[in-house]
């Protein structure tokens, strides 16, 4: 079967996918075509809006629904998981660098060359890491995010995973951005190019993003270019404000400048 194929398999009902005789080609052919980057979870079109493709996410599910679990007992530690989804090895030829140190990229998961994984840092099926980036120790990379080329997940960066519902828009980064330390991404959250986002901060659907430059509050994405930073807002109540409770308000404080481009650039040396 060819990766062209899957898109009419995977569209049909549930109940007809589970009883197709091609189904562990077409899953066996799905999780190849995203470990090579010929199929991803969702696209960028040509107007910038990012969409999810429905029917990878379905064909990830559906070899969830059928795949039996295995033991690994050559992994270090041993593991068990679905026998679909074996942690991936990399070799010179791939031109990943991943260092030792408990580091696990799930089958399905696309890491383009040039990229590096530092341990240690997991990476779950169907997600994209563009070359050039860096996955730095303790980051997760969750189920079907995107990652775009020169982005830097500092360490404890948590990218949030969604495969459900299938149509739902996962986690992207986009190209050149910087994401702080313990920074966590969710809900589908789009990070536009070049943002950078400073250690602690926070962004889920549905966390207002106060743009302090513009005069603007935002909502599920950062713009391009921009720099965030944890804050605080008042709540609003008479009683929290007697006991001066504030709540988490990340903000964009600037815009990208030289200044944030020598503060954050990557050192092409250390990969």
């Amino acid at each position: 079967m060819k990766a062209e194929d899957l898109r009419a398999f995977f569209e049909r009902s549930d109940e007809d996918i589970a009883g197709d005789a091609h189904l562990p080609e077409a899953q066996a052919t799905l999780l190849s075509a995203l470990e090579s980057g010929e199929l991803r979870t969702a696209r960028r079109g040509e107007d910038g809006l990012w969409l999810a493709e429905r029917y990878v996410k379905r064909g990830i599910l559906s070899i969830f629904r059928s795949s039996p679990l295995a033991e690994y007992s050559n992994w270090p530690g041993g593991a068990v998981d679905k026998e679909a989804f074996c942690p991936r090895i990399f070799g010179l030829k791939d031109e990943v660098r991943m260092v030792p140190g408990g580091s696990s990229v799930r089958r399905g998961a696309c890491v383009r060359p040039g990229a590096v994984i530092m341990p240690p840092a997991f990476i779950n099926v169907g997600a994209f890491v563009g070359s050039g980036s860096m996955v730095d120790s303790h980051a997760l990379v969750g189920s079907c995010a995107q990652i775009g080329e020169r982005v830097h997940l500092s360490a404890g960066a948590q990218i949030g995973g969604v495969l459900e519902p299938a149509g739902a828009r996962p986690v992207i980064v986009e190209d050149g951005c910087f994401i702080g330390g313990l920074t966590g991404l969710f809900e589908g959250v789009l990070v536009r190019e070049n943002a950078v986002l400073a250690p602690g901060t926070i962004i889920s659907a549905s966390t207002l993003i106060y743009d302090l430059v513009n005069d603007k509050e935002l909502k599920g994405e950062v713009p391009q270019g921009a720099v965030v930073v944890p804050g605080t807002r008042p709540a609003l109540s008479t009683w929290a404000a007697g006991r001066g409770i504030a709540l988490y308000a990340p903000c964009i404080v600037k815009y990208r400048d030289a200044g944030t481009d020598a503060a954050t650039a990557l050192e092409s040396a250390l990969r």
